[in-house]
């Protein structure tokens, strides 16, 4: 796969500032015409570089006031199916496989402590093959 030229690296940057940035302004910003960003937009996307727009999301306005990593230790055996079924969980924000301290690493969002006990002790604890669970608390988030 050939590396992205300066173009391709000021689309990404731009897409990643405001998603919905609209093709016109990139093209004016970059002097290109706006069929070119199209192309060049579609040509990142089909080569994976680009995987999906999205949406950040200001969970304080949701409620949600507490964040926190999770990291979880498992069964080696049970490592993928554990992960997949964490996925699932509704305040559960991601989950990633690691070989760090911890077998899996969740990012979690919850209305507070008591709410984010109540999925550790409730729900992640009760999944066969877990045996540790280490939350920490987010207490700022300088960089997203």
């Amino acid at each position: 796969m050939s590396t992205l030229d300066e173009t391709d690296a000021r689309i990404i940057e731009m897409l990643e500032e405001n998603g919905r940035k609209s093709y016109t302004e990139m093209a004016e910003e970059l002097e290109v015409s706006e069929s070119a960003v199209r192309k060049r937009v579609s040509t990142l996307l089909s080569r994976g570089v680009i995987k999906k727009f999205t949406v950040k999301v200001d969970h304080t306005k949701l409620g949600l006031s507490t964040v926190a990593i999770v990291g979880i230790d498992v069964e080696s055996d049970k490592m993928l199916e554990i992960a997949q079924l964490l996925c699932d969980l509704k305040d559960v924000r991601c989950v990633a496989t690691s070989s760090g301290d911890h077998m899996i690493m969740l990012e979690v969002w919850a209305k507070n402590g008591k709410e984010l006990n109540k999925l550790i002790s409730e729900r992640i604890s009760t999944i066969e093959g877990v045996k540790k669970i280490c939350p920490a608390l987010i207490l700022e988030k300088l960089k997203d």
